[in-house]
C-alpha cells in the first residue's frame, strides 16, 4: 500500500510533486505567462538559458524579458492565437540575438499551451523552450554542404564551377565569398606540385556578396601573384585552412584592407585551400560581417568539406579543358585558315567550335577546268579522337579530288577508307578507349563547273546543300543521301546535278549549325532563307549575321557553314573546237592554239609549250581514243588545255627507252605542264593539263573572301 501525505489525497500529492520538479529540476525551460503575456514565473532551467536574465523577469512583457527576438510580432501573434483558440503550438522555432555573447544568434524550440481552471477560465500560457542552437547550426551547415554537393560540378568549366561554389555558400553560410584559382589550372594545365612559388599567378575566378553588402575587392579575372597576406600564404603552403579573427587593427592588414574591414564590419575569415592529391588548385575565402555569427571550428570543418568537393570538380573541369584545348588545336590546324582563292566562286566560311571539341571540317578545292570542289563533313563523337579522324578523312578527300573523280565515286572510295579505319579501331586491344567507339562520319561533296553552270554533288548521310538563287528564292535539290561513311551496308552513293545560275549561293553546313526546316517548307533552313537572301551582300557579312543569330540562340554544338557564290566566267577566256578523228587533227589543233594564245597575249614560251602539249594530247586521242574529239582552252589563273574523246581507255605515262620510237607523248606533257590528269565522264574521258601563267590571268577575280572563326 502506498503512503500519502496527511491532509491530501494521492492526486494532490503527485501534482504538487510534479509541479515542484518542473520548476526546480526540469532541464526544459518553463515560462508561465498571464493573459497579458507578462511573465508570472519561470523555472530554474529557463533562468539558465543563454541570454535570459536571472533576476527581474517577473512582471515583464515577454518582448521585454526576452529582448532580441528576430520576429517579435510573429511570436506575439502566435502566443495570442493560443490564448484565443486553446490549440497548442509545438516546436515553433524562435531566434534571438544575444547581447551578452557579441550578438550571436540563439535558437529555441518553443511549445505553448493554454492554462485554465476547472471552470474553463483562461489563466494564461505555459511555454516550454528548449535550446536547439547547436542542432540548428549543425542543420544549417549540413544544408550548406548539401547545396555545395548539389550545385557545384554541374558544368565542366573551371570558372563556372567556382561561381557555383560561391552561389551555394552565399548567403546561407557566408556574407561574402571569393575564389582564386591558379591561372595554369584555368587553362587546363597541371598546377605546380608542392608549395607554390611566390611568382605563381592566381586569377580571381568568382565572388559573391549577400544582398546589400558592399565589400571592396579585386575584380573578376584580376591576376595576382602568390605574394599573399599571411593567412593565405600559410594556407597555400601547408594546405590547411585558417580561421582568422578580423579587426581594422589586425597588424597584417594594409591600409586599404583595414578600411574595407571597417566599412563592411567584417569580423571573421576562413581561408580554405582548394587542394587535391597534395596539389593546390586555388583558395576559397569566406567572410562574415556585421550581425552574422562569427565562424567557429565547426564552420571550418564545413569549409574543408566544401573545398574538397569543389577541388575535385575543378580538377575534372581542368582535365576536360585540357582535352578540349588539344582537340580544338588539332582541329584548327587541320582546317584551312582561309578559303582557297577561286576566280569563279567567292567563298567564306563560319566555324564555331563546339563545347567538347568536334570532328567537323570544311574545304574548298580547286579542280581542273576552272571547277571548284566544296566539302563539308562531320565525324561522330568529340575530343581528340574525332579531330584526328577528321584530319585523316580530309586528307583522303584532297587526294581523291586530285584524281578528278565524280562526287559519287569519290565518296565510295572515301567510304572504303573509313571502313578501313573502322576495322583498325576494332582491332585495337579491348582496353583501348577507341576499341569501343565505332567510326561514323557524314559528308557532302559538291563540284561547281562555271563553264556548264552546273553543280554536281553527292552525300554520305549528310544534309544536302541549299541553293539561294539570285532572286532570293531558296531550293534544296531532291537527292539520295547515301549511307554514312564507315557503313558496311547501304545503297550506293548517287550524284545529283542541278543548274546553278551565276550569282547563286551554295550553302553547305553540318546539321547542328542550323535548325531543321518545317515539313511544309522548301527544305532550306529558315535562317538561311532570312539571312542569305540579301542580293549583293558580301559573304563575310552574311556569315557575321548568321553567327550573331547562332549566339543569340545559345546553341552549344559545333557550327560549320561554307558559302560559295558563283561568278560568271568570261566568254573571251574560253575557246572550244570539234576535231576530226584523222592524223591532220594535231596540226589543226596546234594552229587553233597558236592563234588563240596570241589573241590572249600569252607569252611565247608558254604558248610554245601549250602547242606541244595540245599536239601530244590530240595525237594520243587519235591513236587510242574514239570520236568525236574536242579541244578546249581555258585562260584563268592558269592556262588549261583539255582534249576530250569518247573512249574510256586511260592513257598511261611511259618512260621510253632510248631506242623506242614512241611512248614519249605524256612524258613531254608531264614535263611542260605544272600538272596534268584524266577526268572521266559518262561520255568518255578528258585529258587535261595546266600551265602556270607568269602574270595574273584573271582580272575579273576578286581577292580572297574573308572568313569568320
Amino acid at each position: 500500500m502506498r503512503r500519502t501525505p496527511a491532509g491530501g489525497d494521492a492526486g494532490d500529492w503527485a501534482g504538487g510533486a510534479i509541479l515542484d520538479a518542473l520548476f526546480t529540476q526540469s532541464p526544459v525551460g518553463l515560462h508561465i505567462l498571464d493573459t497579458e503575456l507578462r511573465v508570472v514565473r519561470v523555472n530554474a532551467a529557463a533562468r539558465g538559458m543563454r541570454g535570459v536574465p536571472v533576476e527581474g523577469l517577473t512582471g515583464l512583457h515577454f518582448a521585454e524579458a526576452y529582448a532580441g527576438l528576430s520576429a517579435p510580432d510573429e511570436v506575439e501573434a502566435m502566443l495570442r492565437g493560443v490564448l484565443e483558440s486553446g490549440v497548442p503550438v509545438r516546436e515553433h522555432l524562435v531566434h534571438r540575438r544575444l547581447a551578452s555573447e557579441q550578438g550571436r544568434e540563439a535558437c529555441g524550440s518553443m511549445s505553448v499551451f493554454r492554462l485554465q481552471d476547472p471552470q474553463g477560465t483562461v489563466l494564461g500560457l505555459a511555454a516550454t523552450v528548449v535550446d536547439v542552437t547547436e542542432q540548428e547550426q549543425a542543420r544549417a551547415r549540413l544544408g550548406a554542404l548539401n547545396a555545395v554537393r548539389e550545385r557545384v560540378g554541374q558544368t565542366l568549366d573551371v570558372i563556372a564551377t567556382c561561381q557555383e561554389l560561391v552561389e551555394a555558400l552565399v548567403p546561407g553560410f557566408a556574407d561574402f565569398a571569393m575564389v582564386d584559382i591558379v591561372d595554369a589550372v584555368v587553362r587546363g594545365e597541371e598546377s605546380p606540385t608542392g608549395p607554390l612559388a611566390e611568382d605563381v599567378a592566381l586569377r580571381r575566378a568568382a565572388l559573391r556578396a549577400r544582398d546589400g553588402l558592399q565589400v571592396p575587392s579585386y575584380p573578376l579575372a584580376d591576376m595576382r601573384s602568390l605574394n599573399l597576406l599571411p593567412p593565405y600564404a600559410q594556407a597555400m603552403s601547408d594546405l590547411r585552412p585558417r580561421l582568422v579573427l578580423l579587426s581594422p587593427d589586425s597588424p597584417w592588414l594594409d591600409a586599404p584592407r583595414a578600411r574595407a574591414v571597417r566599412a563592411a564590419g567584417t569580423h571573421t575569415l576562413i581561408v580554405a585551400p582548394l587542394a587535391l592529391r597534395g596539389t593546390a588548385l586555388g583558395v576559397l575565402s569566406l567572410l562574415r560581417t556585421g550581425g552574422s555569427d562569427p565562424y567557429d571550428e565547426d564552420d571550418v570543418g564545413l569549409a574543408i568539406d566544401a573545398a574538397s568537393h569543389t577541388a575535385l570538380c575543378i580538377d575534372n573541369a581542368r582535365r576536360f579543358t585540357r582535352e578540349y584545348t588539344i582537340a580544338a588545336t588539332v582541329q584548327r590546324h587541320q582546317l584551312p585558315r582561309y578559303p582557297a582563292s577561286h576566280s569563279t566562286v567567292e567563298t567564306a566560311h563560319l566555324h564555331v567550335p563546339g563545347f567538347s571539341g568536334g570532328g567537323g571540317w570544311f574545304d574548298s578545292i580547286p579542280l581542273s577546268g576552272a571547277r571548284t570542289a566544296l566539302v563539308v563533313g562531320e565525324v561522330a563523337g568529340s575530343g581528340i579522337q574525332a579531330a584526328t579522324t577528321m584530319g585523316q578523312l580530309r586528307t583522303v578527300i584532297r587526294c581523291l579530288a586530285a584524281l578528278d573523280l565524280q562526287p559519287d565515286e569519290l565518296l565510295a572510295r572515301l567510304n572504303d577508307t573509313a571502313a578501313f579505319l573502322a576495322a583498325e579501331r576494332a582491332a585495337l586491344p579491348p582496353g583501348d578507349a577507341l576499341h569501343r567507339q565505332p567510326l561514323s562520319a557524314s559528308c557532302v561533296y559538291a563540284v561547281y563547273d562555271p563553264v556548264t553552270r552546273t553543280c554536281t554533288f553527292a552525300q554520305a548521310g549528310h544534309t544536302p546543300p541549299s541553293i539561294i538563287r539570285p532572286d532570293g528564292s531558296t531550293e534544296v535539290p531532291d537527292s539520295t543521301p547515301g549511307p554514312l561513311l564507315g557503313s558496311a551496308e547501304g545503297p550506293p552513293f548517287a550524284a545529283t546535278t542541278t543548274d546553278l545560275p551565276h550569282g547563286s549561293i551554295l550553302a553547305l553546313y553540318i546539321s547542328e549549325t542550323l535548325p531543321a526546316p518545317p515539313a511544309d517548307s522548301d527544305g532550306a533552313p529558315a535562317l538561311l532563307r532570312d539571312v542569305l537572301a540579301q542580293p549583293g551582300s558580301p559573304l563575310k557579312d552574311l556569315c557575321d549575321d548568321i553567327l550573331r543569330t547562332l549566339r543569340s540562340k545559345d546553341r552549344p554544338g559545333e557550327a560549320i557553314l561554307l558559302l560559295a557564290r558563283t561568278r560568271p566566267f568570261p566568254a573571251h577566256s574560253l575557246a572550244t573546237w570539234l576535231l576530226d578523228h584523222d592524223p591532220t587533227a594535231a596540226a589543226i589543233a596546234r594552229g587553233h592554239t597558236r592563234r588563240t594564245l596570241a589573241d590572249w597575249n600569252v607569252d611565247e614560251d608558254t604558248a610554245y609549250a601549250a602547242e606541244l602539249i595540245v599536239s601530244e594530247l590530240v595525237t594520243n586521242a587519235i591513236r587510242y581514243g574514239a570520236p568525236p574529239m574536242q579541244l578546249r582552252l581555258i585562260k584563268d589563273r592558269t592556262l588549261t588545255c583539255e582534249v576530250h574523246d569518247d573512249s574510256p581507255v586511260s592513257p598511261q605515262l611511259r618512260h621510253a627507252r632510248t631506242v623506242d620510237e614512241g611512248g614519249r607523248g605524256l612524258f613531254i606533257v608531264a614535263q611542260l605542264a605544272q600538272r596534268w590528269g584524266t577526268r572521266y565522264t559518262t561520255e568518255g574521258k578528258t585529258v587535261w593539263s595546266e600551265q602556270t601563267l607568269p602574270t595574273p590571268a584573271s582580272p575579273h577575280s576578286e581577292p580572297t573572301a574573308g572568313s569568320v572563326q
